[in-house]
């Protein structure tokens, strides 16, 4: 079964409302208009139930088929970026340092397509239960809603999400069993010295010196305190420090990131880093302080419903067009509490040739949006068929 005709035939008008969620972005939990414009939607197909108020902004609708059943989640996140945009686009934002620049737009509204199509046709048992997100990018907003309750409230039983990805032919689809994407952690290190004249140095316990022994030794914690094929990245992504050329700073800043799958290797990152920054603080004779946060944990696919989801998109895509299969990528995504909550499986689809993710040339191609919602509707109708057990 290629893509669902009915859905294709009213791919205008879904364009119409991708462009218009992606003039209009909103940032984490704040996801008000965008939540009101889907609730708006979801009623004009005459959705069963809706219910908002989740993770302050998100909501979740649901769909009754014709018959009794269990319940299947599909996912879509809301939230954009804070980038300047510079696509250059007719319906470019209109919010000033905000954009779609991960394509939750277009996420949005490949689910709003499947939930129109579901609604009219209603041919499968059971229910769905429509899940639109709030703070993917930052917040954990999947995991406040699973926190709120939404899994036992709903009685969901199996839940699954699609994500774009740029650089891969248009209307293909990967995934594989297991871990998919990585675990993130953040960490803030703030240093403490004693400012002063940059003529006079050694009146001052200099942070800025004492900064970059920090960033030098935590480089070595990949090459030198962990095994080279298990995946790892730490990156510092931040310094701030400084106000003038004479002057020597009193504060330093450092923050980045580190990425992992396995939580014995996310542990020592952990401990060296705290060791490291102890260590370098005193060797500069400055105070320091780590802040390590867990953010996210690894995305983990459950491999039956890895495999179910890779067969469903091949009814839509074609045999060549699905790698079910393929190697872990050390992003990070929040759909893993889901997981976490839930079997399930997290999937993306190619978008073609286009600036890469939270890049601010970066648009949503609006070609795949009938792929995405034939993929939410066929999965439904697939897993929960009429007649079924």
């Amino acid at each position: 079964m290629p893509i669902i005709n009915s859905i294709s035939d009213y791919k205008d008008t879904l364009t119409t409302w991708r462009r218009h969620l992606h003039q209009h972005p909103e940032l984490g939990f704040d996801c008000h208009k965008t939540s009101g414009f889907v609730a708006e939607r979801l009623r004009d197909f005459g959705v069963d139930e809706i219910h908002n108020g989740f993770a302050k902004t998100g909501l979740v609708g649901i769909v009754y088929g014709q018959s009794d059943g269990p319940t299947i989640g599909l996912r879509a996140d809301m939230d954009a970026l804070p980038i300047v945009e510079e696509t250059g686009a007719e319906w470019q934002s209109t919010v000033s340092g905000k954009m779609h620049a991960c394509g939750h737009d277009g996420h949005t509204v490949m689910l709003l397509g499947a939930a129109k199509y579901l609604t009219e046709t209603r041919n499968f048992a059971g229910r769905v239960a429509l899940i639109f997100q709030p703070a993917e990018e930052s917040g954990g907003g999947a995991n406040v809603m699973v926190n709120e309750g939404i899994m036992d409230k709903f009685n969901i039983s199996q839940v699954y999400a699609l994500h774009n990805a740029p650089g891969v032919p248009e209307g293909h689809f990967y995934t594989t069993p297991g871990p998919i994407m990585a675990a993130v952690d953040t960490f803030d290190i703030h240093i403490q010295g004693v400012g002063g004249h940059g003529a006079m140095p050694h009146e001052t316990k200099d942070p800025v010196v004492a900064a970059v022994g920090v960033v030098q030794a935590i480089q070595t914690i990949s090459s030198r305190n962990h095994y080279a094929l298990d995946d790892l990245v730490i990156s510092v992504t931040q310094i701030h420090t400084g106000s003038a050329e004479n002057i020597v700073p009193d504060k330093a800043f450092i923050g980045g990131t580190v990425r992992t799958f396995d939580p014995k290797v996310q542990a020592m990152v952990q401990k060296r880093m705290a060791e490291i920054v102890a260590g370098q603080a005193a060797s500069y004779d400055v105070q320091a302080e780590l802040i390590y946060q867990t953010e996210y944990p690894a995305t983990i696919n459950h491999a039956d419903q890895a495999a179910f989801a890779a067969d469903v998109a091949r009814e839509i895509s074609g045999d060549k067009a699905v790698l079910d299969n393929v190697g872990r990528e050390m992003g990070a995504e929040d759909f893993a509490f889901m997981l976490q909550s839930r079997p399930g499986a997290y999937l993306f689809l190619g978008q073609g040739e286009s600036a890469g993710l939270h890049h601010p040339a970066y648009d949503f191609n609006d070609d795949i949006i009938p792929y995405g919602a034939s993929f939410f509707a066929k999965l439904v109708e697939t897993a929960q068929p009429m007649g079924g057990n």
